[in-house]
């Protein structure tokens, strides 16, 4: 794979199987490298204190913002969890990747081509597997939601118990994250659990309605409820910065936190729209790491989520691919502000669709490649809402009247333009106004180049694109790894013996293009999987068990071969 020509010396010197991650950073007591921790929300805007939200009751990330850098124009790829999230997991858009649809494993409707995984081009990967390459450990618990499986390369420890602490050895760096769910869009549906037996805190009538919505009791009380959640979650992230602190790591631990999208409620959630895609991002770097970082900052720069890979890539120490779509966003390896930063929009469950946006520090565009359909299309697990069926209450007794009619009218412009600063709701379209005539024309044109530059796939109808993916709509699979003695001339061959009188190397061979390849020596079905990185010594009798993973594909069949001494099998 091409990387640019940056390179991290710790890096290139460790060699896994050959030189562990841990022995290759020396005995000091804190690793080399910074660790990084990921928090982040489900389905939430900017709400919090530290953003000026007064109603907001988070005093754990309002101290986190107190020494962090915060980013007051950070918007998300997509408005919805899975699209967003394989662009955040690969540092790439997701409509260039063929994960622009939500969700590829839709299967309610059965004329609906899926359910699928999306196949990325065969040199993209998560990025944390390029730290593991590098040596970090890495931990999920517990979302992934990235449209092309969860291959098992990507993570030391994944699932709700995952821990920096679960590490074998203290000295690993690491890169942990955490996702916080109670704030889903879920969790404020009536039939939710989470609000059985539980009071509201947030007073209704304290609620700033936006325009866009009708203002009734129902709305302002399912606004409160989400509000009691942003609580809740704060207090979640202040138990895992407790944490930190518990385990001596703060000061070599750098801290994200940031929401996979705006608001989990209508015309937020599902909308190109300010309220859909900008969110909080806050990047806490302390003191003690070099260089230093100015804490307690403000940054307006535009920032996208294709930034977060290659920043934590940078942070970290390791190689950045050229294929990545993104920026780094602080540090020596810092890129220069875009002029604009690009969105999509495509299936939402069962309903087609297809939106581009491009935002710049004052203006939004978007471009509705199917005018003719209404905005609030019909979405069945949006309709658990109280808002939503509000919404559509009001408008088949033909009560909505002014900005709050416009999300139910029946068809679209073919191009939006809102002036941001004016209008930070976004009500007033200023395509048809003269006096913006050029500013349309430039967005217009910037989202065509993004487009064509990206290979947007959200061109292609879904059924080819998957044809193209799993031809035949088989999903492919994996073929399985060859394990072979690296001084071999002979033609590879998967045995199940290999006889050795002095150390040698063994290699591993994919026949499938792009797929990742893990071993491991362990016996049993809780085996922990080594991402394979270069040759393995072998210098006593051992079982090597490999499988691989190509993003999208079927897991390979185990390659298993035992090394044998020749004068063991001699006696």
């Amino acid at each position: 794979m091409i990387h640019r020509t940056r390179r991290s010396l710790l890096a290139l010197t460790i060699l896994v199987g050959i030189v562990p991650a841990a022995a290759a950073q020396g005995p000091s007591r804190a690793p080399a490298r910074p660790n990084i921790v990921w928090i982040s929300n489900e389905d939430m805007s900017p709400r919090l204190g530290a953003y000026g939200d007064l109603l907001a009751r988070t005093p754990n990330l309002d101290r986190l913002a107190t020494a962090s850098i915060r980013f007051t124009n950070a918007f998300t790829t997509a408005p919805v969890c899975a699209p967003s999230r394989a662009a955040i997991i690969t540092g790439m858009h997701q409509n260039a990747i063929g994960a622009q649809h939500m969700r590829t494993t839709e299967n309610r409707v059965p004329e609906l081509p899926g359910p699928y995984l999306a196949v990325p081009p065969f040199y993209v990967k998560a990025f944390p597997e390029y730290l593991r390459a590098a040596g970090y450990f890495t931990s999920n618990r517990a979302k992934t939601d990235y449209q092309f499986g969860v291959p098992f390369t990507i993570w030391d420890d994944l699932g709700p118990n995952a821990h920096w602490r679960n590490r074998p050895d203290t000295r690993q760096p690491f890169f942990s994250v955490f996702n916080l769910l109670v704030t889903h869009e879920s969790q404020i549906f009536p039939t939710s659990p989470a609000r059985k037996g539980k009071p509201l805190v947030t007073d209704p009538a304290k609620i700033v309605v936006p325009p866009y919505y009708p203002d009734t009791p129902l709305v302002r009380k399912e606004l409160a409820r989400m509000y009691d959640n942003i609580a809740d979650m704060d207090g979640e992230v202040g138990e895992i910065l407790r944490q930190l602190d518990e385990d001596g790591l703060a000061e070599n631990t750098i801290v994200f936190y940031w929401s996979d999208h705006g608001d989990g409620v209508p015309r937020a959630k599902r909308s190109l729209y300010d309220s859909g895609l900008r969110v909080p991002l806050m990047i806490r770097w302390p003191r003690s790491l070099t260089p230093p970082l100015a804490s307690g900052t403000v940054s307006d720069q535009l920032v996208s989520f294709v930034d977060l890979a290659p920043t934590v890539l940078a942070l970290a120490g390791v190689a950045i691919p050229t294929h990545l779509q993104g920026r780094v966003l602080v540090g020596p390896s810092a890129g220069p502000e875009p002029e604009f930063i690009f969105a999509a929009r495509d299936r939402m469950d069962i309903e087609y669709d297809m939106m581009r946006s491009a935002r710049d520090q004052r203006f939004l565009y978007i471009r509705n490649f199917q005018p003719e359909l209404p905005y609030a299309g019909h979405i069945i697990y949006r309709n658990q809402s109280d808002i939503m069926q509000e919404w559509l209450r009001l408008q088949a007794e033909r009560k909505l009247i002014g900005p709050a009619a416009l999300w139910m009218r029946t068809h679209r412009p073919a191009e939006e333009l809102y002036d941001t600063t004016a209008d930070p709701y976004q009500i007033e379209n200023l395509a048809d106004n003269p006096a913006h005539r050029t500013t349309l024309e430039r967005m217009r044109h910037a989202v065509t180049e993004w487009m064509a530059r990206i290979g947007d796939q959200g061109l292609i109808n879904e059924a080819e694109m998957i044809g193209r993916m799993w031809p035949g709509g088989v999903q492919p699979q994996t073929a399985q790894p060859y394990i072979v003695p690296r001084r071999s001339t002979d033609d590879p061959a998967r045995v199940d013996t290999v006889r050795f009188k002095e150390p040698i190397e063994v290699v591993m061979y994919m026949p499938t293009q792009g797929a990742s390849i893990g071993y491991t020596m362990d016996e049993g079905s809780n085996a922990k999987w080594r991402l394979y990185t270069g040759p393995i010594l072998v210098d006593h009798p051992m079982t090597i068990r490999a499988k691989a993973i190509r993003y999208g594909y079927k897991e390979s069949l185990e390659t298993r071969t035992s090394f044998v001494r020749e004068d063991a099998v001699s006696r």
